[in-house]
Order: C-alpha cells, then sequence, then structure tokens
C-alpha cells in the first residue's frame, strides 16, 4: 500500500510540475515548447465558448488556438490548485492578464478547469473561463464624435 502511496503522490507532484511549466509558456515566446506537453490524442473542451467547444488532437487543437492566439494576447497566474483523489486529475484556478489585439481592450478573466494527464502529459483540460469577461473584450471601444451623434431629442432648434 505504501509504494502504491508513494507512486501517487509522485504522479501528482510530476504533474503539477508540468502545470506550472505549460501556463508559464503562454504569452511567451517560447509556446512552441507546449506541442511537447500534450498527448496526441488530447481533448480541449470550453462548455463557455459561444457556442461550446470540444475538440480533439494536437492538429484540431493547434489551428483552433491558433486562431485564437492572435485576438487574445495574455499571460495565464496560478491561484489555486485542488488536487483529486485520482492524481491525474487537478481541478485549477487561475487568472489571465493580457489584452485583445483588435480592442485594445485590456484581458482580465479568471478561469477555472480540469486538468487531466496520462504519462506525464496532459491529456485533457475542460476549462471554463468568465464569458461575460471575454465577450466585453471583445466588443471594440466606440469613438464619439458629437458633430455626427443622431440620437434623438439633440435637434438644434
Amino acid at each position: 500500500v505504501a509504494g502504491a502511496v508513494d507512486d501517487q503522490a509522485t504522479r501528482r507532484a510530476a504533474n503539477r510540475e508540468l502545470l506550472d511549466h505549460v501556463l508559464s509558456l503562454f504569452g511567451t515566446d517560447r509556446a512552441g515548447e507546449l506541442v511537447d506537453c500534450y498527448t496526441p490524442d488530447w481533448v480541449l473542451e470550453l462548455p463557455f465558448a459561444d457556442p461550446p467547444v470540444r475538440l480533439e488532437g494536437g492538429q484540431e487543437i493547434g489551428a483552433y488556438l491558433a486562431s485564437r492566439l492572435g485576438t487574445f494576447v495574455f499571460t495565464l497566474s496560478l491561484t489555486a490548485v485542488h488536487e483529486c483523489l485520482d492524481p491525474d486529475l487537478l481541478v485549477v484556478e487561475y487568472e489571465s492578464d493580457g489584452h485583445v489585439s483588435y480592442t485594445g481592450k485590456p484581458y482580465r478573466n479568471t478561469y477555472i478547469a480540469l486538468w487531466r494527464f496520462r504519462d506525464g502529459r496532459v491529456c485533457g483540460v475542460k476549462e471554463f473561463p468568465n464569458p461575460m469577461v471575454t465577450a466585453e473584450a471583445l466588443v471594440p471601444l466606440a469613438s464619439f464624435d458629437d458633430s455626427t451623434d443622431d440620437l434623438p431629442g439633440d435637434e438644434e432648434e
């Protein structure tokens, strides 16, 4: 029994170390290293996306993320890690700090995610960011020009 407990503790610690490494790569020029951190068949689930997304495999996920990571430019910081009975599952809380490239608005979101691991790599992420923060960051800033507003009741007399 002691050997099994030690094995679980070792796996849990290795998974936590990998999680720290993966999150540290976002928003850096080392993001290309991410591919080696995931299993080829990993699954990314984004239930709060509009529409909800479930992607499988590095190629499909890579294409999806490449289309998004140019829009959202951010780093991630862990705020809490909750260990589970299963040493290959971590419930994780983190925050983003960055901006949306085409709106210039800040992007500071909070996330709760389930991270699954297999054989020393990430095999699944189910991520729940705050969808209201995401939606707000994507709306372009309005430019106000008093000479062109057509609001009712503003007629000159």
